[in-house]
């Protein structure tokens, strides 16, 4: 598919404080079009506030946001999701004692119910095979959409949240560790989904610790440190062990970008 010019996503000066604490301050920040940008910074870098703040959780005190060009307030998550930004913190946002199909559509049952007047009955078959066909379409392989959430691999349930952000063509999904606490095989199988879901022109930020995880699939990189950004490069202008000591160091980097 083409890629659009410009950026999808621009965070502008943007500065956060909560009450004397300043969590991020003058922080400039961008996500392009069907472009993987790895967040990287060590604890208490601002990189979680960062993204509640493109999640629509916080606001910011000073700066602005621009989402294709334009500036948006975003005053709540149901905004950000308007736009077509989509968070899976690493809780994923399941729920463990229902099923795989009703979790694809948790807190969009209006995508797999009917109404009349003002009672909705949800369409079980309908959400089935919905459900069933998102996750094809992704290439992911599950046992059945009827199985509870609780009986899903680590690897399973980000598989679970990657297609139903293609599904419903999110435009921008943030995700907070999505490797945390997996295994090499399942790591390497939300690698692929995440480069599936650029594929299907989705734009991602990955939040991550371990670089191992981020460097083969970002295309940039920005790297946090006490709430400031020390360094934002392409993919290849940097080694590992450079990106490394940056986060540990929290030295700014050169960068031609």
């Amino acid at each position: 598919m083409n890629k659009k010019e410009g950026w999808l996503l621009e965070a502008q000066n943007v500065t956060k404080r909560f009450g004397s604490v300043t969590a991020l301050s003058g922080v400039s920040f961008q996500v392009g079009y069907a472009e993987v940008v790895g967040l990287l910074g060590d604890n208490g870098a601002g990189k979680s506030t960062l993204i509640k703040l493109l999640a629509g959780v916080h606001s910011q005190d000073e700066g602005q946001l621009l989402w294709e060009g334009q500036p948006v307030k975003l005053r709540s998550p149901q905004d950000a999701m308007k736009l077509g930004i989509s968070t899976v913190y690493q809780d994923l946002g399941l729920v463990d004692t229902i099923n795989i199909y009703r979790n694809m559509f948790l807190g969009r049952e209006e995508a797999i119910c009917t109404e009349k007047g003002p009672i909705r009955f949800l369409q079980i078959g309908k959400a089935r095979i919905k459900a069933k066909q998102a996750l094809e379409t992704t290439g992911i392989t599950i046992r059945s959409v009827d199985e509870a959430a609780a009986k899903l691999s680590g690897g399973e349930r980000q598989s679970i949240a990657i297609a139903r952000a293609i599904y419903f063509e999110t435009k921008l999904l943030i995700m907070d560790e999505p490797c945390a606490a997996l295994g090499i095989k399942e790591t390497d199988r939300v690698l692929k989904l995440i480069a599936k879901a650029k594929e299907n022109g989705v734009s991602v930020i990955i939040i991550a610790h371990n670089l191992h995880h981020v460097c083969p699939i970002a295309d940039r990189f920005t790297i946090l440190s006490h709430g400031k950004v020390v360094g934002t490069f392409i993919r290849g202008e940097k080694t590992m062990e450079e990106l490394s000591e940056c986060i540990v160091s929290g030295g700014t980097i050169e960068s031609g970008v």
